[in-house]
């Protein structure tokens, strides 16, 4: 059975390629999401992947994976600092979320250090520009896989 990971993409990604390149790379959205798709074709994994530059629409998505998906890559954009209906929202997922960003927030401008969601993640993967989304789908997928007991059995 394959399980089902979701990808929302928050505001100004679906800029990506011609948003500030030095910072955000100049992969465009479609080419994340078509890298993601085949990867998780390796993996055993249904990607879907979903964009929207306002806030609720992200929440309502991240609502309905609670019933439909089995985990969740995030890339809030800008609503990681300023969004704490997003957080609320994470905090009652009862499935794994893990946070991506494509710059290294820390090493950014100081309102840009500010998070208001990744204390509700499972994880964070940030400055590895859109590597970090094939991580997380790597990381969500070893989440998904048994865990092989002791003595080499599962």
């Amino acid at each position: 059975m394959a399980h089902d990971v979701w990808v929302l993409h928050g505001p100004n990604l679906n800029l990506l390629g011609r948003r500030e390149p030095k910072i955000y790379g100049r992969d465009t959205l479609a080419a994340i999401d078509a890298r993601l798709a085949a990867l998780g074709e390796e993996l055993g994994l249904r990607v879907t992947s979903f964009q929207s530059n306002h806030e609720g629409a992200l929440i309502d998505r991240l609502q309905i994976a609670m019933d439909e998906a089995d985990g969740v890559i995030l890339n809030p954009g800008a609503l990681t600092h300023t969004s704490m209906a997003i957080g609320d929202t994470l905090r009652a997922m009862t499935i794994p979320v893990v946070e991506v960003h494509l710059s290294n927030l820390v090493a950014r401008e100081r309102e840009r250090q500010v998070n208001l969601t990744a204390a509700a993640a499972a994880g964070v993967i940030m400055g590895f520009g859109s590597v970090g989304y094939e991580l997380a789908l790597r990381a969500l997928s070893a989440r998904f896989r048994p865990r092989r007991k002791r003595g080499g059995k599962s």
